[in-house]
């Protein structure tokens, strides 16, 4: 269904509801009927102001894309997003239509539903406002607006007090897939009501037990459970947020992974003790550096790592490798007792770095689908536990990934690997230390990796805005005010130790506790009960939202992927004088990016073969002819700020035109993101790295979310190396959240994703021109072999099959979509001049 179709449906439908409930009924059910009318005609307003706007976005997204066969940027996953509500309210209206003259049809109920649809469309109204300013101020074809003042601080303060609650009550997760929204309500119920009991009780097992009790409060009353979310993102620091992630390494949960896991025959968590070595140079075998152990902050310490293999290979038992094993308090392998089938080294090793916002999390969180790849892949993995934020911020982690990387090259025996392939692998945070750790391998001399598969990395820790970025006011993984704490905890502006609390009494934590449990259980009771009876429930609050009914919204499209536009795709800026850029929408000149080196002397090298690099060559995107239909498709659609901000006095200026304003956060919090010029250290941001820097990497393969907050970086970063003829494939995956990987065994639609990754690790082993289709996915069928439009030369391109989507709403109601899921994978290892 095209946008014209959308705004037709959503017109009649609500027109059609308000009239009929405007018939005038009394008491509270006229009441109720009232709000009805009321959030039908407000629907209206919003609808009509943001049609043409989406129109406007559709004639330039095209201009951001990697590729033109790989439609995705933030644009359109704003614009995805956006339609996607849309049609969750016309469903919802059409199930309004066909039931409103039933006698269980409840009014209160469901004008409570379409007000919390409301009031989300409200906020992305919002969001596509500022997602037009950024059109304005950022130049041809960048995705991120340049400096962490102006929009970008504007952004941030828009953020700490907007309304959020409606994102994560009756809404929470409706732009992703189906088969994923009851785990995401699962994490969100956990983490309210962990929220609630944190710091009051003085064990784990009371947390737990507390937060289990508590949590049937906010899985009856969606609005308390989102309102709670936004106070604990916005409140609570990061050492709450390394406890609850962490909540998956507690020996009860890391127990019934492992038992629905893949069996293997070696799982050994090894302890490296920090002694430095010599490597052989990769151009000069005869000389060697010196790889001295990690050092920074902590001083020396030992390197923590897990050996994962679905068989025993050799080495793999010897005296050596058993000597550094370390004690996880149960067995280190399924097989050390029995007479296992001892195979021979593999020729390939998998080197992984996990996820976790560089703050939580271990390789014990991600052991389900890392075993799953030994087994899928046969070879070993070598996954690191590197020291975490804010005890051991940047360059810490990076350390003990080049020191585990080169330990690995060095003691491949004891590996069960051959010495000859080695591919890095990392997600989110550990995407980053894949490209950094080889980034520092290519500055040493080093042997480096024969690739890299990144999974939504994080290429970008500044606090530069972006439209994928703009998502963070509703994603439930990975809000701003998260995000933000851990940036700033990697990059070691986060005190490393949390405030202590008063501990109570055993005694009054039991009362206490059984008096919250009583009334939890009166209030949950009482609010059940009258959700199933109580037509005349009292009328919610504007900026709450509401539960949607099961079975009327499974159906539903959860996001809508954008038809791909041909069109001249154009390279992306990076932060460059203003005085250089004649006109903002004209093309970007190369540039040399300030700041980038202050820290490098954080990242001592041993090697007195190697010279401190500079990064003087920084060409932050190379948009070397601008399309020239593309100032004026932005004149339509890009706006300055409103109101004649110049010469004005306000401290903070209006961002949003007259006559609209978004809904209010009730409990505001002033959230500021510190600057700190080690976020602009090219090892700890690889997107601002200077191109010599990046010439050295080897083949890069990026995994990214349609959906995820962190999309322009991988967009971007892809674009980057494209531009300096590094070898580079973008896969985009939709409908899926951040860090879908953690999440591969909950649904089929993760595992499928996940297999996308495990076919660009075997390309790297398989040294393939291009990486296969990921088989039995559905979402990624190959349906062409065509020119890429900037090279001329042959690439592979996958994209997912047009899927119609029915919305079913009562009965003969329906609308199909015609844009499918879409999965596109593309590969340009060519110089992209220009259309």
């Amino acid at each position: 269904m095209d946008t014209k179709a959308v705004f037709a449906a959503l017109y009649s439908v609500c027109e059609e509801n308000a009239t009929f409930f405007s018939g005038g009924a009394k008491g509270s059910q006229g009441d109720a009927a009232r709000r009805l009318v009321d959030v039908m005609m407000l629907i209206q307003e919003h609808a009509r102001s943001l049609e043409p706007v989406i129109s406007g976005f559709a004639s330039v997204y095209h201009h951001f894309d990697f590729d033109p066969h790989i439609p995705a940027n933030g644009y359109r996953s704003l614009v995805k997003v956006l339609r996607c509500c849309l049609l969750h309210i016309i469903q919802k209206g059409r199930y309004i239509t066909a039931n409103r003259r039933s006698i269980f049809f409840r009014v209160a109920h469901n004008a409570g539903e379409m007000e919390a649809y409301c009031n989300a469309l409200c906020q992305l109204r919002a969001l596509l406002y500022l997602a037009q300013r950024m059109l304005h101020d950022n130049s041809h074809g960048n995705l991120f607006f340049q400096d962490e003042s102006g929009l970008s601080e504007s952004f941030i303060r828009e953020y700490s007090s907007m309304h959020k609650g409606c994102f994560y009550g009756r809404c929470l997760g409706f732009q992703f897939t189906p088969a994923i929204r009851p785990c995401l309500q699962t994490i969100a119920i956990g983490l309210v009501a962990f929220g609630e009991n944190y710091k009051r009780h003085q064990s784990g097992i009371g947390v737990a037990a507390s937060s289990f009790f508590t949590s049937g409060k906010y899985a009856i009353d969606p609005e308390l459970r989102g309102a709670e979310f936004e106070r604990i993102t916005q409140n609570l620091d990061v050492h709450f947020w390394k406890t609850f992630w962490n909540i998956t390494e507690t020996e009860v949960l890391s127990s019934l992974a492992s038992m629905t896991s893949t069996q293997v025959k070696v799982n050994r968590a090894l302890s490296v003790p920090p002694v430095p070595f010599d490597l052989p140079l990769a151009a000069n075998h005869r000389a060697s550096v010196t790889i001295a152990p990690p050092s920074a902050h902590i001083g020396p310490a030992p390197v923590q790592m897990r050996l994962i293999s679905y068989d025993l290979r050799e080495g793999q038992d010897s005296e050596t490798l058993l000597s550094l094993c370390r004690s996880e308090g149960g067995a280190i392998s399924l097989s050390l007792g029995l007479k296992t089938k001892r195979l021979p080294s593999s020729p390939c090793l998998l080197i992984h770095f996990h996820g976790g916002g560089f703050v939580a999390q271990t390789s014990k969180s991600h052991e389900p689908y890392l075993k799953s790849w030994s087994q899928d892949l046969g070879v070993p993995i070598l996954s690191v536990d590197y020291s975490l934020a804010p005890e051991a911020p940047f360059p810490r982690a990076l350390e003990e990934c080049f020191y585990a990387y080169c330990w690995a090259l060095r003691n491949h025996h004891l590996l069960g690997w051959t010495g000859e392939k080695v591919c890095l692998a990392g997600d989110s945070a550990g995407g980053n230390l894949s490209v950094t750790t080889s980034m520092r391998a290519a500055a040493f001399g080093v042997r480096m990796p024969d690739g890299i598969v990144a999974a939504y990395p994080a290429t970008l820790l500044t606090a530069y805005a972006s439209p994928s970025r703009l998502l963070t006011l509703m994603d439930p993984l990975l809000p701003l005010s998260v995000l933000s704490r851990c940036l700033s905890a990697y990059a070691g502006n986060e005190p490393q130790t949390e405030t202590q609390v008063e501990k109570v009494s055993t005694l009054s934590l039991v009362r206490r506790d059984t008096a919250l449990l009583l009334r939890d259980f009166r209030q949950g009771a009482s609010n059940w009960i009258h959700s199933l009876l109580d037509s005349n429930r009292a009328s919610a609050p504007p900026s709450t939202a509401a539960e949607a009914l099961p079975g009327a919204t499974d159906t539903v499209r959860k996001s809508i992927s954008e038809a791909s536009i041909s069109s001249p795709h154009a390279d992306p800026p990076v932060p460059s004088e203003p005085s250089e850029f004649p006109s903002r929408k004209l093309s970007v000149k190369s540039q040399t990016c300030q700041d980038l080196g202050s820290h490098h002397n954080a990242t001592s090298h041993s090697s007195p073969l190697l010279s401190e690099r500079t990064p003087e060559d920084v060409n932050f995107f190379l948009a070397k002819d601008a399309d020239p239909s593309m100032p004026s498709n932005l004149s339509s659609v890009a706006i300055p700020p409103p109101g004649g901000e110049e010469g004005s006095e306000l401290e903070h200026p209006r961002e949003f035109p007259l006559g609209f304003e978004p809904l209010r956060s009730v409990q505001q919090t002033e959230m500021r993101v510190q600057s700190s010029p080690v976020v602009k250290d090219p090892f700890c941001s690889p997107l601002l790295a200077p191109d010599s820097m990046l010439k050295g990497l080897p083949p890069v393969h990026i995994v990214a979310c349609a959906l995820d907050p962190m999309l322009d970086d991988s967009v971007m970063f892809a674009k980057r190396l494209r531009n300096i003829d590094q070898p580079v494939t973008l896969c985009v995956v939709d409908d899926l959240p951040h860090g879908f990987l953690s999440l591969s065994q909950l649904s089929r639609e993760t595992r499928e994703a996940a297999n996308v990754c495990v076919e660009r690790i075997r390309a790297v082993f398989t040294q393939s021109d291009t990486p296969p289709e990921p088989r039995k996915h559905r979402k990624l069928e190959r349906t062409d072999r065509g020119v890429s439009a900037s090279s001329g030369e042959t690439g592979t391109l996958c994209v997912g099959p047009i899927e119609g989507v029915e919305l079913t709403a009562g009965k003969g109601a329906k609308i199909a979509d015609g844009e499918g899921l879409v999965a596109v994978a593309g590969q340009n290892n060519t110089d992209s001049g220009g259309p």
